[in-house]
């Protein structure tokens, strides 16, 4: 009998060292998936894992995708965090449950951007603005609101939009929201008219307008200002395919325009990340913690170029100050930008997907 005892004990104690590995493991790492592109995210992760000897497992798509994916997964999803590209898509993901209450010692972490909701982080920030080519096109030629572009029928054939990409629907929720959904679908309408170029990508975009295809574009700040800067890597939004085809012709330096303050056209949009309510996973903070860390946000600022979320950093002169960026932005609540699916049929509606 003494010995049956000490067998079933000896069994017990097996048992708690092999769930103990089995959290253990779990522990040492955090799954990812990320409407952020690989080249942005990669860089990161490997920073990450030699810091902190944490794995990260990413599973990359598009916001929207990958959104679905969570949805259809449930409670069984795999994920532990979900970082994704635009305002829109972690509003939709907090508003519909997907997101875990974020301890308070992380949310005073930005010093912009935090949501009332306490459920996601902002990540990095950028801006909407209009490109030009300043061979072709004088930035006094350009309207001082976002609903006069369709005016420019000079340009006709030569304005580039990209209505497939994330900040763009962002902006078109960020249209309807200020100024309805009848002036918004009036505006799309009337810029069809213009006969825009359509652009998987804001990389691509810009690559045609510095070989001569256009003079006029719609896009986020920071792709203006690594062509200014000259950096290549990072971010591209289009397929693995068009990357591989994408020109890099030299040369002309893009110019950058902003409409009169307070116009939509200025939308200020983040970036950001959320923990899945499914995730029991601890590790998963401290991976959001590292996002927000002095060393990822100086490389948000340096590299890619867009406006760190957290105060103290030294920007680069050729970007707009932060201060007045926001100043130009639209007064939205982030919250307001949740109606994606309203978006999406729209731009299907008027023929623009």
């Amino acid at each position: 009998m003494k010995t049956k005892h000490i067998a079933a004990g000896l069994a017990a104690l097996a048992l708690i060292a092999t769930l103990s590995l089995s959290s253990h493991a779990q522990q040492s790492s955090v799954t990812v998936y990320s409407g952020r592109s690989s080249g942005l995210v990669d860089p990161i992760v490997k920073a990450f894992e030699k810091d902190t000897g944490i794995k990260i497992n990413v599973r990359y798509g598009t916001d929207a995708a990958l959104y679905a994916a969570l949805q259809e997964e449930g409670t069984r999803s795999p994920a532990d965090v979900f970082w994704v590209n635009t305002a829109g898509a972690v509003v939709t993901a907090a508003k519909n449950g997907l997101f875990q209450k974020l301890p308070a010692a992380l949310l005073k972490r930005p010093a912009e951007f935090v949501p009332k909701s306490g459920l996601w982080v902002p990540l990095s920030a950028r801006f909407r603005v209009v490109a030009f080519n300043p061979k072709t096109v004088k930035d006094s030629d350009l309207p001082t609101g976002v609903l006069e572009m369709p005016k420019l029928v000079k340009f006709k054939g030569r304005v580039g939009w990209t209505p497939t990409y994330s900040s763009f629907q962002d902006f078109i929720t960020a249209l309807r929201k200020v100024h309805g959904e009848n002036k918004a679908r009036q505006w799309l309408l009337d810029m069809k008219k213009l006969e825009p170029k359509s652009y998987a990508s804001n990389t691509a975009m810009l690559d045609a307008m510095r070989a001569g295809e256009i003079d006029v574009a719609l896009t986020n700040h920071y792709y203006i200002q690594k062509i200014i800067a000259g950096v290549r890597e990072g971010e591209f939004e289009g397929t693995a395919e068009e990357k591989e085809t994408a020109t890099q012709p030299q040369g002309n330096v893009i110019g950058t325009h902003y409409f009169a303050a307070g116009d939509v056209g200025n939308l200020e949009l983040v970036t950001g990340a959320g923990i899945l309510k499914t995730s029991k996973n601890a590790a998963a903070q401290r991976f959001l913690e590292y996002l927000l860390s002095t060393k990822t946000q100086q490389l948000t600022t340096t590299t890619i170029l867009e406006y760190p979320v957290v105060s103290g950093f030294a920007l680069p002169k050729t970007l707009l100050p932060l201060s007045e960026a926001i100043r130009r932005s639209p007064k939205l609540d982030f919250e307001q930008l949740s109606d994606l699916n309203g978006t999406l049929k729209l731009l299907r509606d008027v023929g623009v997907l």
